[in-house]
């Protein structure tokens, strides 16, 4: 698109430029150091850094322009709210007639990257999927112009801290298919209970037409209600007998990776997941569904299904050093449901065998009133599981699931801070042992995890 053509989508006008026929031809940017020559740079104004200061940088690296609210001496053009803008320019991306792609919208409180992950390579055809976790109003328009003009299907990820959060995204990207993983308990906090978020998550299906689908999860009762909030086909998921799409013979492995017989109307077929966790399953069984609609027939689903790889980082994201010590990185971010299955996960992977399990735990975010409960709810839980060692990292809510434990008739040790922790960690583990870290993104124990796997660490005194 031309300077010119873009200035007058997001209603802005052009500033320092020499060429309004100029064209951006590669997608956007927020940080100037990923600027390539035919991007546009947006120049986004955060708590701590101002993107003007590095317009001059990305348009240096051959950023055609930078989107601004303020002239900055480079080829740029002004609007009033570069966030807003750059929302309109994704919607005339795919509304104008430059993407002909199916859009298939994913959310939930938990899941929805693993399972815009999997939609991503079981989907036939060429698919652009949301990078990481970029599932609001910068990550989402920002996914869009990834997309060319034989993109086939636009994956995207939708994320919510509000009602209308996920109705504003849909504006820009309005869905084919919607699919919502579960309700759960992350951001009740700012929700103020599941009822809100369901309100908020169901946004994503009323957004639908009449020739859409959506894909609800069976098991989950807040989302199976949301087939009354739709004027689209509904198809559900999951592991209950009435679910179009199924699980059944389920087995998990010492890996923690399962096995399951996928079963639809139109047959069945055996699928082995590369990811970890029985979480997972009900995550591929969206996908399953997604490509059942994209007309794929069964063996193939589950044939694609079992080749998926993760894709994002620190989810269940396992290697195994050296020393035989496996460390499992699921720490991009916690809630009481997701920590419960990444603990199931942990206890999967060493029973039975002759390896160590131990479990880093640090604080989830955003519970509101019913934060301390829910930690030491948590740490009941894992002395249930009868792991062989808990390490409890941080402040207050390290401390009160160290209660939790102590309640459970269990040990566990809680230290102020992640150097304390990795001293202690680099004494104790042993070749074999599984050590699985766990917590809300805030407390960035995914640091500690990466530091473990730096090199080899002084053996054990």
């Amino acid at each position: 698109m031309s300077l010119t053509t873009i200035a007058r989508v997001v209603g802005g006008h052009l500033a320092d430029v020499l060429d309004p026929s100029a064209e951006v031809t590669e997608p956007a940017v927020f940080d100037s150091r990923d600027a390539v020559p035919g991007s546009l740079f947006l120049a986004l104004q955060g708590q701590h850094v101002d993107g003007h200061a590095y317009a001059e940088a990305a348009v240096n690296k051959g950023a055609t322009t930078a989107l601004v609210t303020r002239a900055v001496g480079v080829p740029a053009i002004v609007v009033d709210d570069v966030l807003d803008a750059f929302g309109r320019l994704g919607q005339y991306l795919l509304n104008g007639g430059f993407s002909r792609a199916r859009v298939v919208a994913v959310t939930g409180s938990a899941g929805k990257t693993s399972t815009k992950d999997f939609i991503a390579q079981v989907l036939p055809g060429r698919v652009v999927a949301t990078p990481q976790s970029f599932n609001n109003g910068i990550g989402l328009p920002l996914t869009i112009t990834m997309a060319t003009t034989d993109t086939d299907y636009l994956v995207l990820e939708m994320g919510a801290r509000h009602i209308g959060d996920i109705a504003e995204l849909t504006k820009i990207a309005p869905p084919d298919i919607s699919v919502i993983t579960n309700v759960g308990t992350a951001h009740v906090g700012e929700f103020g209970g599941r009822e809100n978020i369901a309100q908020a998550k169901g946004e994503i299906v009323e957004a639908l037409r009449t020739d859409g689908l959506a894909v609800l999860n069976a098991d989950d009762p807040f989302v199976r209600a949301m087939d009354q909030r739709t004027k689209g086909r509904v198809v559900t998921y999951g592991l209950a007998e009435n679910a179009i799409v199924r699980a059944t013979d389920i087995e998990i492995d010492g890996q923690g990776q399962a096995s399951y017989t996928l079963t639809t109307p139109e047959g069945s077929a055996r699928v082995h997941l590369q990811f970890r966790g029985d979480v997972q399953i009900p995550n591929s069984l969206a996908a399953a569904a997604v490509a059942r609609e994209a007309g794929l027939d069964v063996d193939q689903i589950a044939a694609r299904l079992s080749e998926a790889l993760p894709r994002s980082r620190w989810r269940m994201e396992t290697t195994t050093r050296a020393d035989g010590v496996t460390i499992v990185n699921d720490a991009y971010n916690a809630n009481p449901d997701s920590m419960l299955h990444s603990l199931d996960a942990l206890a999967a992977m060493t029973k039975g065998q002759d390896q160590r399990s131990v479990a880093v735990l640090g604080g989830m975010n955003e519970l509101g009133d019913d934060a301390r409960t829910a930690h030491e709810d948590i740490g009941r839980y894992a002395a249930g599981l009868g792991l062989d060692q808990i390490i409890l990292v941080g402040g207050d809510e390290a401390g009160w699931m160290q209660e939790g434990v102590r309640e459970a008739g269990g040990t566990a040790v809680h230290l102020p801070d992640q150097e304390t922790a990795l001293e202690l960690l680099n004494t104790i583990l042993q070749p074999g042992d599984v050590a699985l870290f766990k917590a809300s993104r805030g407390n960035q124990l995914q640091q500690l995890a990466d530091a473990l796997l730096k090199p080899t660490p002084p053996a054990a005194g």
